[in-house]
């Protein structure tokens, strides 16, 4: 029998918002996480605002809609308003009502700076990874570390001489025409115009310069979650120094770890600085040639390539690369859409969260 279209045009709703997800819903078990984690942050909450004044928005929420924008890679603000406006599913998980308002997108923007600016990101990770179900999923002994190029929210045409003494624009406007041809730029002598931190940077020979950041990012083996996160200026040294600064955050109270990595980490002052922190360096053997046709000369020696466990980490280590390949192609943090590097930083943290808590619904199920 077919069925009627008659709208009945109904103007009430008696379903609670809770009974329309269903209870298999992996973001079930993901706000009850981030509703833990969140908890634990209410005195660093707190901190940010006065005891006075017009209530903005909760924080808690300002938190939960941002992670809805990661999961689910909506691109701006304005999107993610609009979806609020419709979608129950994301009222559900924010915590507004069916009736509630939703926030104009500015007055979000706003107060998502304030968390950015407050260092909540790198609180609210710890936050996650302190929760009793999530602890238990991490190693404490085995990690790797390696590095991404997050491409800045800057034109290249920005890129002009520090003295100001750049050739004129050819043509009209802002965005006018710029000819480099036979212009020698680097980043001694020329900043960019939009956001001052990014520096020009390429990834490898043969490839095309752009404006970027570093993302860093610590993994534990086991499981391969991220348990530290953070971004630098693009330079050649940055990932050695961060993940010297990411292995120091980690409390470990004097016991040895190991630490695997990729062959640009094969240098002799950095596994020398790992060993003097009791860290075991199972990083890849950088051996290519020179010019000359001899081998590069390795850091690594058999002390410790020796142990089965250098293998291991050696397969462990790669599954880093799902972490930036999440980050950049789900969170749509290939092109970062703030500026500054503390702003940048905040965001690549609290991405590296969303990654975590996206995995953890199956990670659970499997370990209950």
């Amino acid at each position: 029998m077919r069925g009627s279209d008659e709208r009945s045009g109904s103007l009430f709703s008696y379903v609670d918002l809770e009974a329309r997800v269903r209870p298999d819903h992996p973001l079930r078990t993901i706000r009850e996480i981030v509703n833990a984690a969140l908890g634990d942050l209410s005195k660093a909450f707190a901190g940010l605002y006065t005891d006075f004044g017009r209530p903005s928005i909760a924080p808690e929420r300002l938190l939960r809609a941002m992670l809805l924008q990661a999961f689910y890679g909506i691109r701006s603000e304005r999107q993610l308003m609009e979806r609020l406006k419709f979608d129950l599913l994301f009222r559900w998980f924010v915590g507004l009502g069916v009736d509630d308002p939703v926030w104009d997108h500015s007055t979000f923007s706003k107060n998502r700076d304030r968390l950015l600016e407050g260092e909540i990101a790198v609180k609210f990770l710890s936050a996650v990874l302190a929760q009793p179900k999530v602890k238990r999923l991490l190693s404490s002994d085995h990690f790797s570390v390696d590095g991404t190029l997050i491409e800045a929210w800057a034109s290249i045409k920005s890129f002009r001489r520090k003295d100001g003494d750049d050739n004129d624009s050819e043509g009209p406007g802002r965005n006018a025409e710029r000819s480099f041809h036979k212009e020698k730029r680097s980043n001694e002598t020329h900043q960019s115009t939009t956001d001052p931190e990014a520096r020009l940077y390429k990834k490898g020979d043969g490839r095309p310069a752009k404006l970027c950041y570093m993302g860093h990012a610590l993994m534990e083996n086991r499981h391969g979650l991220a348990v530290g996160g953070a971004v630098s200026q693009a330079t050649g040294t940055a990932e050695r120094e961060t993940a010297l600064a990411l292995i120091d955050r980690r409390d470990r109270t004097g016991r040895r770890i190991t630490l695997g990595a990729d062959k640009a980490y094969d240098v002799t002052q950095f596994v020398h600085d790992l060993r003097e922190r009791s860290v075991t360096p199972h990083i890849a053997i950088d051996g290519h040639l020179s010019k000359t046709g001899t081998p590069r000369r390795t850091a690594v020696d058999a002390r410790t390539t020796r142990h089965a466990g250098y293998e291991i980490s050696q397969r462990c280590r790669k599954r880093i690369e799902e972490v930036f390949g999440w980050i950049k192609s789900s969170a749509g943090l290939a092109k970062v859409k703030l500026r500054g590097r503390e702003r940048v930083d905040a965001a690549f943290t609290l991405a590296l969260a969303a990654y975590n808590l996206i995995r953890l619904p199956k990670l659970l199920v499997v370990q209950p």
